[in-house]
C-alpha cells in the first residue's frame, strides 16, 4: 500500500463532531477558541476528539509543547508538518497548516520544495536533512544512520528528539484524521 493513497472505503466521517452535550462545558470552550483561531466556525478535528474527555486536554498538551512551544523555529515545524501530511496524503492537515506555514514563512514556492522533499535542490544542507528524517521517518518508521548523522550536524539533542516526536505526532494524527474521516474545514 502506498502512503499517498490511503485505503478509505467511505468519504462519511465515522464519528460525528461533537457539541456541547458530548464535548462537555470544558472541552466545547477550547473548541469554541480553536475553531476561531483556526479562521473556522468548526474545527472538527477539535470537535471530534474533544469527545475524549480529558484525554482531548492531554493531547492538546503534549501537541503544545512540541508545536509551538518547542525549541524548533516555527518554520522548521512547519516544514516538518507540511511534509508529514503531504507524504501521508491528510488534505486536513495540509489544508491548516498551509494557512499556519504562511505566518512562519512558507511561501507558496517553498510549498512546493516541500512536496518536492528533500531532492530538492533549492535546499540548504540543513534543511535537506531535516526533510530527509521525516521522510524516513514516515516511510521506514526510522532513521538510518548517515541520515541522522547529517541531522545531528545540524541540531543538538533537545532538537533532535523533538524532530522524532513531532514527525510521529503529526504522522500519527494523520493516520487519526485518515481513520475516522474527519471532515476538512470550511473556512
Amino acid at each position: 500500500m502506498s502512503w499517498r493513497t490511503p485505503a478509505t472505503s467511505s468519504s462519511r466521517a465515522r464519528i460525528d463532531p461533537g457539541r456541547f452535550r458530548q464535548l462537555g462545558p470544558i472541552n466545547w470552550l477550547v473548541w469554541q477558541v480553536l475553531s476561531r483561531a483556526a479562521g473556522t466556525g468548526d474545527a472538527q478535528l477539535f470537535s471530534t476528539l474533544g469527545r475524549t474527555g480529558g484525554l482531548f486536554r492531554g493531547w492538546l498538551h503534549f501537541s503544545g509543547k512540541l508545536m509551538p512551544g518547542g525549541r524548533l523555529s516555527r518554520h522548521e515545524s512547519e516544514l516538518v508538518i507540511l511534509r508529514v501530511a503531504h507524504l501521508r496524503a491528510c488534505d486536513y492537515e495540509m489544508d491548516h497548516h498551509i494557512r499556519l506555514g504562511k505566518r512562519a514563512g512558507i511561501t507558496p514556492a517553498i510549498l512546493e520544495q516541500v512536496r518536492t522533499g528533500p531532492a530538492d535542490p533549492a535546499w540548504s544542507g540543513k534543511r535537506r536533512a531535516l526533510l530527509t528524517a521525516v521522510d524516513q521517518l514516515v516511510t521506514t518508521r526510522d532513521i538510518d544512520d548517515t541520515a541522522w548523522a547529517e541531522l545531528s550536524a545540524h541540531y543538538d539533542e533537545r532538537r533532535l528528539i523533538e524532530i522524532v516526536l513531532l514527525v510521529n505526532q503529526y504522522e500519527g494524527l494523520a493516520s487519526t484524521i485518515t481513520a475516522l474521516r474527519i471532515q476538512r474545514d470550511r473556512f
